[in-house]
């Protein structure tokens, strides 16, 4: 079975937390499975990702997610990163999640897109809610950047974090795009 651990970070919008695996399928460096968005409050955060984590107490971090963890920093100051580098683990997500996922990890920073279009790249010209929903599901948001994926006419719609669409729109403007949507 995978062994999680987990640690909080401070940033600009409030405490996050990042969980990684340790299961040795990462032969290069742990792997990232969840990034918990600022909630309420620091415990808040801290309760939600150990639950879902599966760890009870927080770990230091190992060097490469410290690496991870400086650079979420840095993004969410402005000074725009790209986490494709990332090694994340998907293994709880389905093959459609895996391919949504895939799909809005290669929106780049200060571009966005639509559920629709994010469908039709799939093949899924009507699946524009089912990618919604998996993307309601992403484990780890920035890394995989859901707040970029819009809905159609350019609204905001949805964002699963504490804030939501406020939330989205914050990250939206950090990575330099307009309050528009």
């Amino acid at each position: 079975m995978q062994q999680t651990a987990y640690c909080l970070f401070e940033t600009t919008l409030g405490w996050c937390g990042i969980a990684w695996s340790n299961d040795g399928h990462f032969q290069i460096s742990p792997a990232v499975t969840l990034v918990q968005l600022p909630e309420a409050t620091r415990e808040v955060t801290e309760a939600r990702i150990a639950r879902h984590a599966g760890a009870e107490v927080p770990s230091a971090a190992p060097p490469a997610i410290a690496e991870v963890i400086g650079r979420v920093c840095l993004h969410l100051r402005g000074e725009t990163q790209d986490f494709r580098d990332v090694p994340v683990d998907l293994e709880r997500a389905s093959d459609f999640e895996r391919r949504v996922y895939h799909a809005a990890r290669q929106i780049p920073a200060g571009d966005t897109t639509t559920y629709g279009d994010l469908a039709r790249t799939l093949g899924r010209p009507t699946g524009a809610r089912a990618v919604g929903q998996a993307l309601g599901r992403n484990p780890v948001p920035i890394i995989i950047p859901c707040h970029r994926v819009l809905a159609a006419g350019g609204k905001s719609g949805g964002f699963s974090a504490h804030g939501g669409r406020e939330t989205k729109a914050r990250m939206l403007a950090i990575e330099g795009m307009g309050c528009g949507y």
